[in-house]
């Protein structure tokens, strides 16, 4: 959810070097991975082939355990928000050409009501979200993750030229297969979502 923070992350890592910064990321991954496989281990030992989606769906509304983990999932998602949120107000900015000098509370303010009232308005009249999430995902999702960082150190790579260490060069090669698999999977990702779409009607 917060990948495009990254940087920021890194930036307010105290003593932050790389080494220290992929300790950070291979264990808070790893937390998180345990516990998202934990979960759904236990959601599929219960419940099987029958299970959803979202797993709390298939237990009953009238079990108070479940109507508090409902609720605390509610407050997660509500507490990831300003991290997502951030990462959109920073892409703004960086759309708008708006210098690191030029971002002043109020601007910043000012743009966080703007997007925050478009973003809300569009909630109101997007009644499929899912179509949304998953178009949206395969799309936007996959050139986030694979193709844009992929063309990004391409052009680091070809402005450093004769610095740049064999090592680095090697990588370019991996990279380019990263972003090569992004479009795959993205192509693949959206024709699904639209014939998903298009099976609902």
């Amino acid at each position: 959810m917060a990948h495009f923070n990254a940087p920021k992350f890194y930036n307010d890592l105290e003593n932050k070097t790389v080494e220290r910064f992929n300790t950070v990321v291979a264990s808070s991954f790893g937390i998180s991975i345990a516990i998202f496989i934990t979960f759904a281990a236990f959601g599929f030992a219960t419940f099987g082939k029958s299970s959803l989606g979202f797993i709390l769906s298939n237990y009953s509304t009238k079990d108070s355990l479940i109507g508090l983990s409902r609720v605390m999932v509610s407050i997660s998602l509500i507490s990831t928000y300003p991290l997502v949120f951030s990462g959109c107000r920073d892409g703004a900015l960086d759309l708008l050409n708006i210098p690191k000098d030029k971002r002043t509370p109020g601007l910043l303010n000012n743009l966080s009501y703007f997007l925050l009232t478009f973003i809300t308005i569009a909630a109101l009249l997007v009644k499929d979200l899912s179509f949304v999430l998953s178009f949206g995902g395969a799309t936007l999702g996959n050139a986030l993750i694979y193709i844009f960082p992929a063309l990004m150190f391409r052009k680091l790579v070809q402005d450093l030229g004769e610095k740049a260490s064999p090592a680095l060069k090697g990588e370019v090669y991996f990279s380019s297969f990263s972003g090569l698999l992004g479009l795959v999977m993205g192509a693949i990702g959206a024709s699904m979502a639209i014939q998903s779409q298009s099976g609902t009607h």
